[in-house]
């Protein structure tokens, strides 16, 4: 078995074990925790989080330099890359540590008068654990980019799954001892050094990678950020769409709302991770292709084919969240979590189109094209969270997310003609090949399963038999969608594992 097969494998076993953690461990936590204290978590969390953009796209500049000096077989140039990466790394991290002193300043200012003086408190001590933490993951995770780049993609899997495992293990033994959203933080702190270090070992002592500078000149530097900056920008609007709802909150209400809130953004973005499994692998690919010159035509085909594999992963989920989410949360953490749900909902709505094009995405990051899409994100994002906090004053928590769904909509069909026109990707038969028989099998299964379910009640074992019987229409309804090439490999593929 390949390597992409195998990490898309380990990827969503990954997924599976992170998601059923999460499912279990999310309402354990917030009643060992408490509402309050667990909105205190997710309010931190979110805040130092605007640290992390200042990894400014270097990660992903480091698979596609690396995946581009592989193919060219230019030993001595990736070893140049890989040494002036660290010395911005470096940089960057004191940057880090700069701008985390700067935010550890202005705490009593921005939360003074939703905050108590014992969470004020607790919240300096868990920012400065934070800005440790971010100081140091950023330059580990650059050695997760070359395991990447060398599509070396099992190990940091694997790695991964091991970390959710112990973690999981313990955080229950810790809240057990009476331990509070501090003691998460210095737990999860502990590990990602952990197994960063394990990463730079691996790094060194399996793919043998040497780091040497041959030349420091700023045109290299120049070469290196005119791909990176945009992805930074894009890596900047990921925060502020996700990040900056929570702080504003936690501004104006109280830490019980953020953590409503918090939920609902953990669902739509276990979501875009389960889609984005794929197009996590894809990039060394794009890269590959473009520099054989590979033509639009084939191009389009890739990301058809690829796109139609994601969309039955996220057109299942989407369908069976729309007709059971709301159910699912009520039981799962309460009903004081009600309107995570919507939260949840328009989210994974916003993002079907960009997780199902992610190999065009990879395509733009190969071709060094992300200028325009980026800064469409950006702007489109500070427009989004400017109309969400007019209509919070309305409509409260809801009224985020309304605007920063709005701004996700217009983007996408900005972006939808710039891969037809800039990219030359023929998006009609995106359309008509991939998009719509699965949002026609989506709606069609989506309204059976509505008005079936009315009468069948609640409860944990209802939801179980509503989860079974909407999974069976599905699958049903997808014998129809799949094309005889996807129905024979699905078959052999489930022969196959049977037969193990």
């Amino acid at each position: 078995m390949s390597q992409i097969k195998k990490a898309a494998l380990l990827t969503y076993i990954n997924l599976g074990i992170s998601n059923i953690v999460g499912i279990v461990m999310t309402p354990f936590i917030v009643r060992m925790l408490g509402d309050s204290e667990y909105g205190l978590f997710a309010l931190i969390g979110a805040f130092v989080g605007y640290l992390s953009i200042l990894d400014l796209g270097l990660t992903n500049a480091v698979v596609r330099f690396v995946a581009q000096y592989r193919t060219q077989k230019d030993d001595k140039g990736q070893e140049n890359f890989l040494a002036v990466s660290l010395i911005i790394y470096s940089i960057i991290s004191l940057a880090v540590v700069i701008f985390g002193l700067v935010m550890y300043l202005n705490v009593d200012a921005l939360y003074g008068s939703t905050l108590t003086a014992t969470q004020m408190e607790k919240a300096k001590i868990m920012l400065l654990i934070f800005i440790f933490n971010i100081a140091i993951a950023l330059p580990g995770g650059a050695f997760t980019g070359i395991c990447n780049g060398y599509e070396h993609f099992v190990f940091p899997r694997v790695l991964t799954i091991c970390k959710y495992v112990i973690r999981t293990l313990l955080v229950v033994a810790i809240l057990y001892q009476g331990a509070d959203a501090l003691g998460l933080v210095i737990l999860d702190s502990i590990l990602n050094v952990l197994f960063i270090m394990a990463t730079v070992y691996y790094a060194f002592t399996k793919l043998n990678i040497k780091i040497k500078l041959h030349r420091f000149n700023y045109d290299f530097i120049k070469e290196i950020f005119s791909y990176s900056i945009w992805i930074f920008v894009f890596g900047m609007v990921y925060q502020f769409q996700w990040r900056t709802g929570q702080v504003i909150l936690g501004a104006t209400t109280n830490t019980v709302v953020v953590a409503i809130y918090s939920i609902g953004v953990t669902l739509g973005l276990y979501f875009l991770t389960f889609g984005n499994v794929i197009n996590g692998l894809v990039l060394p690919k794009a890269v590959q292709s473009i520099y054989k010159n590979s033509s639009t035509a084939l191009l389009t085909a890739e990301m058809i084919r690829i796109s139609r594999i994601t969309m039955i992963v996220l057109f299942y989920i989407l369908g069976g969240f729309l007709i059971l989410g709301q159910d699912f949360v009520i039981l799962w953490v309460g009903e004081t979590y009600r309107e995570a749900w919507l939260v949840a909902l328009l989210i994974m709505i916003a993002y079907v189109m960009p997780i199902s094009q992610g190999y065009a995405h990879a395509i733009l990051e190969a071709k060094k094209l992300m200028r325009f899409k980026s800064l469409s994100s950006l702007i489109l994002t500070i427009v989004g969270l400017i109309a969400g906090g007019y209509l919070a004053a309305m409509y409260g928590l809801k009224g985020i997310i309304y605007g920063i769904f709005g701004a996700l909509m217009i983007l996408q069909i900005m972006i939808l003609f710039y891969y037809h026109f800039k990219l030359g990707l023929d998006m009609k038969q995106y359309f008509t090949k991939a998009l719509f028989p699965y949002l026609v099998l989506f709606s069609v299964v989506s309204i059976i399963s509505y008005y079936a379910f009315q009468s069948i009640g609640n409860g944990w074992g209802f939801f179980i038999l509503k989860g079974i019987s909407y999974t069976l229409l599905f699958v049903i309804g997808l014998y129809f969608v799949l094309s005889q090439e996807e129905r024979n490999y699905l078959f052999h593929f489930f022969k196959k594992k049977s037969a193990i």
